[in-house]
């Protein structure tokens, strides 16, 4: 599924009224009848009562047409509106023109607390239909005010296209934002449907395409997309550890045993079939005694204990024989080991990937990256994407897509971003926003066992874009699968790892679903 940003969204709805003649009314009718469906079969209508609080542009008309459909199927429905009715205009004033004319009771709000508490208090439900995805600016004054009182009000919550105050282009928080029971967004999700904070505050959240055709929504030029990459190839009957991938992983340092471990573990846990573990030599005797699967490659240190420059060759030529070569975890920041890691990176012809500390030592000399001509893979977090970019952590969230999209380009990576729904960017300028995992994961080592699982997803077939989307989707299913059965609060990195096999089972046995929809957690209505 397509995800659109605010801008798109307009153009699309543009399109669809001039060029296909799907005017304006009934974009707007379709609207509110999705939301109104919702509405239906959530929470009932008939002798239900209904405050729709709505603002002055169109979000407000996606409200008076909800208002008309919840007055026909026996609701009772009372329209509040912040703001000067008289800027509607064009066919959300024909809409309050026509509830106008149903005799809706319908009122100004001048002073929330005693215009808006009281039938409040006595309603069913709340529909917010406010601002929408205009929002350009904090939410302030009687905004604010009315916002206060919907989420003090335990009341049940739809939103109209996405919760008040939430930014439709990053799902940031413009100051304060309603927190919704149900949202029903309009032609296609927007980004901040998608990211949290908004997407946490979207409830149950649902799509309507109002009428828009497959060759609109599903558009060449709309670049951002829900993480669904294709199923995985049937397993070889007769094959042998060589058939599923060998990967080696260079990692570890002194009193980092933990990363090294994850990383090469989870290649085979989530199906890898030779997995090599290039660390120095004195902790691979505590490694072991946990990962006796893995074959270790002894490396001599450097006075710290990482791994030392002198490996470079020896490495090199392992490298011949290899599928992929993952390259940082734990393995510490040593300036003798950063050289080598830039080294490395410049030698290697086989699928890269770059994680932790391998990532912190490219980024004083991103050149490498781009002059790559195999395939380069980076798993950053929000603290690392900001060393790499040169940009504050505030800025990258102010348009993270954006910057993922330029910086994937420059780099000629495909760069993990790593956080609750990671986001996935190609160099062509393709986004794939994951909606696996939880904040369970949000734990030490979780990260290491993301490297290896993607790995593991070229040894099974999938060419290296399609293994950093699955290895991404296998590793957030199987911390979900953990937190079904452990709950999120004290799951660890082990815990992942276990639940591997079972969620590339769970994969392959839903490989069958179209749509995918057991992924996306997004109804389509």
């Amino acid at each position: 599924m397509k995800i659109s940003s605010v801008s798109e969204m307009r153009a699309l709805d543009k399109t669809a009224s001039e060029k296909l003649l799907i005017k304006e009314e009934l974009l707007m009718e379709n609207a509110g009848l999705a939301a109104s469906f919702m509405l239906f079969r959530e929470c009932g209508i008939n002798n239900k009562r209904f405050v729709i609080i709505c603002g002055t542009g169109n979000n407000g008309g996606d409200g008076f047409v909800i208002a008309r459909k919840v007055l026909s199927n026996g609701g009772l429905v009372k329209v509040f509106i912040l703001g000067d009715k008289n800027r509607f205009k064009g066919v959300a004033k024909l809409n309050l023109d026509i509830i106008t004319k149903l005799l809706v009771s319908i009122q100004e709000i001048d002073s929330p607390k005693a215009d808006l508490m009281p039938e409040i208090n006595n309603c069913d439900v709340i529909v917010d239909a406010l601002f929408g995805t205009g929002l350009t600016r904090d939410v302030k004054g009687k905004y604010r005010e009315v916002i206060e009182i919907m989420n003090l009000s335990e009341k049940t919550v739809l939103s109209v296209d996405i919760p008040s105050g939430v930014n439709g282009d990053t799902g940031q928080i413009m100051g304060i934002a309603v927190n919704a029971n149900y949202t029903v967004t309009f032609g296609l999700p927007k980004i901040g449907n998608l990211l949290y904070p908004g997407y946490g505050l979207c409830g149950k959240l649902s799509v309507t395409h109002i009428s828009f055709p497959p060759s609109m929504y599903n558009a060449d030029s709309i670049k951002v997309e829900l993480n669904s990459p294709p199923e995985l190839p049937p397993r070889a009957k007769d094959g042998h550890k060589g058939t599923f991938g060998q990967a080696l992983f260079i990692a570890g340092a002194a009193s980092y045993f933990g990363a090294p471990y994850f990383a090469a573990s989870s290649f085979l846990k989530a199906g890898g079939g030779y997995s090599r573990l290039a660390a120095p030599f004195s902790i691979i005797p505590f490694i072991a005694a946990k990962g006796s699967e893995i074959v270790f490659v002894r490396q001599k240190e450097t006075p710290s204990g990482s791994i030392a420059l002198a490996n470079k060759e020896k490495l090199l030529n392992l490298i011949e024989t290899m599928d992929m070569v993952v390259l940082g975890p734990g393995i510490s920041l040593d300036a003798e080991t950063g050289q080598l890691v830039r080294e490395l990176s410049r030698k290697i012809n086989k699928p890269l990937l770059l994680d932790g500390d391998g990532i912190t030592a490219l980024s004083e000399d991103l050149d490498i990256l781009k002059n790559r001509a195999a395939p380069t893979v980076i798993t950053p977090h929000l603290g690392e994407m900001s060393r790499i970019t040169k940009k504050g952590i505030t800025e990258i969230k102010s348009d993270p897509i954006g910057i993922i999209q330029s910086t994937a380009r420059q780099l000629n990576a495909i760069i993990v971003l790593k956080g609750p729904h990671s986001m996935i960017g190609l160099p062509d300028q393709r986004v794939f926003i994951n909606m696996t995992g939880n904040s369970g994961a949000a734990t030490a080592g979780a990260g290491d066992v993301l490297t290896g699982t993607i790995a593991a997803m070229t040894g099974l077939g999938l060419s290296v874009p399609e293994a950093v989307q699955k290895g991404v989707l296998i590793h957030g299913l199987a911390a979900d699968l953990a937190a079904q059965e452990k709950g999120e609060d004290g799951i660890t990195a082990q815990d992942i790892l276990d639940f591997l096999p079972l969620a590339l089972k769970n994969d392959r046995e839903g490989a069958n679903i179209a749509d995918r929809s057991f992924y996306s957690k997004i109804e389509i209505i």
